[in-house]
């Protein structure tokens, strides 16, 4: 284990039927390795999609990122056992980063979606949240955010919808969206 910069780390959480949660995650990745903060965010349901942050990652220092899916949208509840499995290896590794108190921050992107699709247990993500190094900020993300995780976070945020550009038939922009 690593001397972590932080004294105290908080549980925050980013949720919502609006747009910016991962966005607000990425910059709040962004000012931690500004400050020479350790980052690894874990991405739950991308993996196999074309995010334009995946191009970036590799060269900014002390950040790494891991993304998990199959480049489908999981959709039917209950979900294929092929999204479970890749869901619980996703949350096996979250686990291990964040216990191993190596990282500064861990973001846990579209992990509530993993809990509302029930591609992962939401017992188990308040256990982490509880058994956290008291040094390492845990950053959830997506919309859906069980009841217990907010009751268990220190900072929860709402992202919401109030005028989308979808609305006007405007497609997703790359670069911008994606």
């Amino acid at each position: 284990m690593t001397e972590s910069k932080l004294e105290k780390g908080l549980v925050q959480v980013y949720t919502g039927d609006g747009k910016g949660k991962t966005s607000a995650a990425f910059g709040l990745a962004l000012r931690a390795i500004g400050r020479g903060l350790k980052v690894y965010i874990i991405q739950f349901i991308k993996g196999g999609f074309d995010y334009g942050e995946l191009y970036i990652v590799e060269k900014l220092p002390n950040l790494k990122l891991k993304a998990f899916g199959q480049g489908k949208f999981v959709t039917q509840v209950p979900p294929s056992e092929k999204d479970v499995e890749i869901a619980k290896e996703a949350f096996k590794l979250a686990r291990k980063v964040v216990m191993s108190g190596e990282y500064d921050v861990v973001i846990l992107d579209e992990i509530n979606v993993a809990m509302s699709l029930r591609l992962i247990k939401t017992e188990d993500v308040v256990n982490l949240i509880k058994e956290k190094p008291e040094h390492v900020e845990l950053v959830l993300t997506g919309r859906y955010a069980p009841r217990e995780i907010i009751e268990a976070a220190d900072l929860v945020t709402e992202m919401r919808e109030v005028k989308h550009p979808f609305q006007k038939g405007i497609p997703p922009r790359k670069g911008i969206e994606f």
